[in-house]
């Protein structure tokens, strides 16, 4: 059986995509705020913030990540310091969490620049793809490199599917949302609890 197709990377890939996370957070207040739309680009931008530690895991640098404590902790603070900043933005109601009725269409290149940095900055990420991926790779592999890639290119189409499901979801709520200011300023606040948890969460992350 291909490891493409074995229900062990299929079910364990999925389960760790529908995990809440900064990802599956981001695309859920995109579509919460802006709609639909906005929602499949921050979909978009998760996955595409995925291939960075993808490529770091194919040729190697992510495995230098983890041997410097250095390099890795300076990621980790970026990535903690930018989810404090979200979680500041979630209650100012600005920026990508802005949700007004009258409020302009974000662009699409500014919501999937967004979504990049969110997954660019969680060094979680180059873990999964060094401990996670590498264990249905078997070690008489023709091709191990090609077999990396295939295997990335399955778990990005589901952080696809399964974000954009999540978003579309909230941007069919987003109408109730707006039409109740107490719910709205409840969803602000847990959105900036989450945000300042995940903080957390990602600063106790050890290589």
């Amino acid at each position: 059986m291909s490891s493409i197709t074995s229900p062990e990377f299929l079910i364990t890939s999925l389960i760790v995509v529908a995990s809440p996370g900064t990802g599956a957070l981001v695309t859920l207040a995109a579509g919460l705020s802006q709609g639909a739309r906005a929602a499949v680009m921050a979909a978009i931008g998760c996955t595409l913030g995925i291939v960075p530690h993808m490529l770091a895991a194919v040729t190697g640098l992510a495995a230098l990540l983890h041997a410097s404590a250095t390099a890795f902790d300076a990621i980790k603070i970026a990535g903690v310091l930018y989810l404090l900043y979200m979680a500041w933005a979630a209650l100012r109601d600005r920026g990508a969490l802005a949700v007004e009725a009258t409020a302009p269409p974000r662009a699409a290149r500014e919501i999937v620049v967004h979504a990049i940095l969110v997954n660019l900055l969680n060094p979680k990420l180059s873990i999964f793809f060094v401990a996670f991926l590498p264990q249905f790779i078997a070690a008489d592999a023709a091709q191990p490199t090609r077999e990396m890639l295939a295997l990335s290119a399955v778990f990005m189409a589901m952080t696809f599917a399964v974000f954009a499901v999540y978003g579309v979801f909230a941007a069919s709520l987003r109408h109730r949302v707006l039409e109740r200011p107490s719910a709205l300023r409840w969803m602000r606040r847990g959105f900036a609890a989450a945000f300042v948890g995940l903080g957390v969460k990602l600063a106790l992350v050890q290589r």
